[in-house]
């Protein structure tokens, strides 16, 4: 690939992928992506953008999410560096990405011009290398559910042991013993009953619980699931 004899040097960028829970489907937030040249169009791609001569990587990732998505005060943490030289067909540029959650109410209500939470189940092409990119941040949130309390992210405050087994099966796409799975959550006392039940549902409502602590952190890892 011949690049544009202009750029000397690689450009430094910020990509997040964020993902969110909602109506029992793992979605991710796409934009419409606008280039000089005609470059990806009709295509869509992860919020970011380049860094600034002032500013790091965690600062770029906040202005461009505030910027361009409408989004500010998520969970966010780095996730890789993208380096593959024909990256970008624009020019020479290393992406930092980001992995995102938000709780299932943001993404319900989320409305931002051409941003949008989409299912990861419908995505058959993204722009740039956004497409290993999901691959490796989808692995990166697998992984840390089993062994960290991330899984709280994606949750409302208070849920039900049910709505908490199905965001581990949704996103690790598998499916678990209802009793196997309850006997280890509990035990790993991340978890708490917080003396309230559903209220309008048909059936008998639920125990209503709630993550102890207040930040995601790390616990013994989840034998057998």
């Amino acid at each position: 690939m011949k690049l544009d004899s202009s750029f000397r040097f690689a450009v430094a960028a910020v990509d997040a992928v964020i993902f969110a829970i909602y109506d029992h489907e793992l979605l991710v937030l796409v934009k419409s992506v606008s280039t000089e040249g005609g470059h990806y169009q009709n295509q869509f791609g992860f919020p970011g953008g380049v860094m600034r001569p002032d500013e790091n990587a965690k600062q770029s990732l906040a202005r461009h999410l505030k910027d361009k998505v409408g989004l500010a005060d998520i969970y966010t943490e780095q996730l890789y560096t993208f380096t593959d030289v024909d990256r970008d067909v624009r020019s020479r540029a290393v992406a930092i990405a980001y992995l995102g959650l938000v709780s299932p109410e943001v993404a319900a209500q989320y409305v931002n011009g051409s941003a949008k939470f989409i299912p990861v189940s419908s995505i058959k092409t993204l722009a740039y290398d956004h497409l290993d990119m999901l691959a490796v941040a989808r692995k990166r949130l697998a992984s840390k559910l089993l062994y960290t309390t991330i899984a709280r992210v994606l949750l409302p405050t208070k849920f039900t042991l049910t709505e908490l087994q199905l965001v581990y099966e949704i996103v690790r796409s598998e499916t678990f013993d209802k009793r196997n799975f309850r006997k280890k959550i509990l035990a790993l006392d991340i978890i708490a009953d917080s003396g309230e039940v559903q209220t309008g549902v048909a059936n008998r409502p639920a125990t209503l619980y709630s993550f102890t602590g207040t930040d995601v952190v790390d616990v013994p890892q989840i034998a057998g699931m």
